[in-house]
């Protein structure tokens, strides 16, 4: 099974492909606001999986030296979901509301395919 910290690194790069789509999307079709929010929230989704992955290193280490486990940081990752949807509210002209929450759930759906594809590989 990949660890954390690759399964991180493939979906930086997927980010960056996804991003430069967008930035197409964006300037060559009559849709901009879309694309827009599409690679806003796909930043957002990204940056809950890496607080996602740091909360879980200090979850094995805290574990592994028999201290207290600390929180996932569940809060701050809802309320970086609800920052992406403010931005997306608060400025409509700009940004989808629809595409943000879509591109919030991008990196959890970059996760499913990693692991699959994985699954399938070691088969």
């Amino acid at each position: 099974m990949l660890d954390l910290h690759h399964i991180f690194t493939m979906q930086k790069k997927a980010l960056f492909f996804l991003l430069a789509l967008c930035a197409l999307g964006w300037g060559f079709t009559s849709i901009p606001a879309v694309f827009a929010g599409i690679a806003v929230g796909a930043c957002f989704g990204t940056y809950n999986f890496w607080i996602l992955v740091r909360r879980m290193d200090k979850f094995d280490r805290s574990i592994s030296e028999g201290k207290k486990t600390v929180s996932l940081g569940s809060a701050l990752r809802f309320g970086s979901g609800i920052a992406a949807v403010a931005i997306a509210i608060t400025l409509p002209q700009y940004f989808h509301l629809i595409s943000t929450v879509i591109g919030l759930m991008i990196p959890y759906g970059f996760l499913f395919i990693g692991v699959l594809v994985a699954s399938v590989r070691n088969k």
